[in-house]
């Protein structure tokens, strides 16, 4: 039996992408061991896949906040002494970091990652043994694939498949939209007004307007756009694997560009994206279910042309 390790440790979006890597990979391999190292918030989500028979949570987000702290240190040294524990086949860092090139040095097996003219930090090309180029043109679902294609011998095909359950995860319930406004980079979101006016013209009958949130700052945003929506709501923060029940059950979803938004294309959930400050052809939402991508890098899309696309969706 071949043992795989896969390394794609965050953000959301990136995990997300990588799930039908997973999903090739399991196909290709049926008698595989395939195990995750992810970083700690979306163990969950890695754990949802099915083809995942072992996820190794790593914390590095919450270690650099605490990094001259004793027992930051004890829990790296656990986690790295974890990994060397084990001999794999094939180690697969699809992320492409440096970090996360560290990551793969200390796991023992034949490493593969990206090549110097196709990775994202090239430092990380030097904790490989194989090294496969893979255009970076390519959207990240489709770079996640290849590369695992190459490191293990087979060829990419068919469409991708997150192979997340939307029918396992959603429940009964009144139908609601979701609005996704929070992002991480300014230059992403879309103006609070427009927000509030998007919400004005769907919140009737028993339809409500959900406004999820991660920080302080996200939470405020959505109490201001909640206040002036009749029937918005704002849930209390929940870890990924609720958070993925309600975007299951929503009637459909609009966002920016962050990982909510490419979880509900993951679960084929009805979606509109709304782009500002990146490219859809490179990181937009990949998913069988309906798609409408609006805007693009450095220029948002109008109210009326987002109003009209959400009202065709939550008809349909």
């Amino acid at each position: 039996m071949r043992e795989i390790l896969f390394i794609k440790t965050s953000s959301l979006g990136d995990v997300i992408h990588n799930l039908p890597a997973v999903t090739d990979a399991r196909r290709a391999l049926p008698d595989a061991q395939i195990s995750w190292v992810v970083e700690e918030a979306f163990a969950p989500l890695a754990r949802q896949h099915p083809g995942v028979d072992d996820v190794i949570p790593v914390a590095s987000r919450r270690w650099r906040q605490s990094l001259w702290s004793a027992e930051t240190w004890q829990e790296i040294r656990q986690t790295y002494a974890a990994l060397r524990m084990h001999q794999y086949d094939y180690v697969i860092d699809t992320q492409g970091l440096l970090r996360t090139g560290v990551i793969a040095r200390a796991a023992h097996g034949e490493r593969h990652g990206y090549d110097r003219a196709s990775i994202r930090e090239s430092l990380a090309t030097l904790f490989y043994d194989v090294r496969h180029a893979v255009s970076r043109d390519l959207h990240a679902v489709e770079r996640n694939r290849r590369l695992t294609a190459l490191a293990l011998g087979y060829e990419v095909s068919g469409a991708p498949d997150y192979n997340l359950s939307r029918a396992r995860l959603s429940a009964p319930a009144k139908p609601y939209v979701i609005f996704l406004h929070a992002t991480a980079q300014a230059k992403k979101e879309w103006p609070v007004e427009r927000w509030i006016a998007l919400g004005q013209s769907l919140a009737h009958g028993d339809l409500s307007v959900v406004l999820p949130w991660g920080t302080e700052a996200e939470r405020k945003r959505s109490e201001k756009i909640a206040a002036a929506v009749p029937n918005a709501r704002v849930p209390a923060r929940e870890p990924l694997n609720q958070v993925a029940r309600l975007v299951a059950g929503a009637r459909c979803v609009i966002g920016v560009d962050t990982g909510l938004l490419h979880l509900a294309a993951a679960l084929t959930v009805p979606l509109v994206a709304i782009f500002a400050g990146s490219q859809p052809g490179l990181t937009g939402p990949v998913g069988s279910g309906p798609i409408t991508v609006l805007g693009a890098d450095g220029a948002p899309p109008r109210l009326e042309d987002v109003k009209a696309a959400a009202n065709r969706l939550i008809v349909a």
